[in-house]
């Protein structure tokens, strides 16, 4: 279990507007207020990405989706309930996150997540979290916290204490776009 420390550093820093270095149900990520601009755009620097590609929102669970899409889609709800593992779904119509975190169709993937400090984070923060694998943009995502590289770790205001000595493999989530006419795309199975 992590410790309520861990836990409650990170919340301030994200309602400061900083950027934590956190473990996901996935791989490890970089994570920031969804909602607050500034922040988005000193991920992208950190990552030395171009502010052009997506980046996707966890949240903490399925209810907080009618928030930050302006209609889910019924289909959405029959995917994150038969998910056997973590599953992005990019929604068309995203509302009250940051502007540059919207891609320019108007979309936007979030995960709920399934994982128990991120959970709690996001429940204590009251707010989605960006979540963006933790390196460089070109670089291979590490698979775990000992593959992050040392530029990544001290460019992030935080670096959450918890799983850091795990050495399991992880692999990034499947991603699933969906139109507003029904459509389904599997952009990564």
């Amino acid at each position: 279990m992590f410790e309520q420390e861990d836990l409650k550093k990170a919340v301030e820093v994200l309602r400061q507007g900083g950027v934590i270095l956190y473990p996901t149900d996935t791989v490890w990520g970089l994570g920031c207020d969804a909602t607050n601009p500034d922040s988005v755009k000193r991920i992208f620097g950190i990552k030395q990405r171009d502010d052009a590609k997506s980046m996707l929102v966890l949240i903490e669970n399925q209810n907080m989706l009618n928030s930050y899409v302006r209609e889910v889609p019924e289909v959405a709800w029959q995917l994150i309930e038969v998910a056997d593992k973590p599953l992005t779904i990019i929604y068309p119509g995203a509302k009250n996150l940051a502007h540059n975190l919207i891609a320019p169709d108007g979309s936007i993937g979030i995960r709920v997540t399934a994982e128990l400090f991120t959970e709690y984070l996001i429940q204590r923060f009251r707010r989605p979290i960006v979540s963006t694998s933790a390196n460089l943009a070109g670089k291979p995502a590490p698979q775990n916290f000992s593959e992050i590289s040392d530029e990544i770790k001290s460019a992030v205001d935080y670096v959450v204490q918890y799983r850091q000595d795990e050495k399991i493999r992880t692999s990034p989530s499947s991603i699933i776009k969906l139109g507003t006419g029904g459509q389904i795309e599997i952009i990564r199975p």
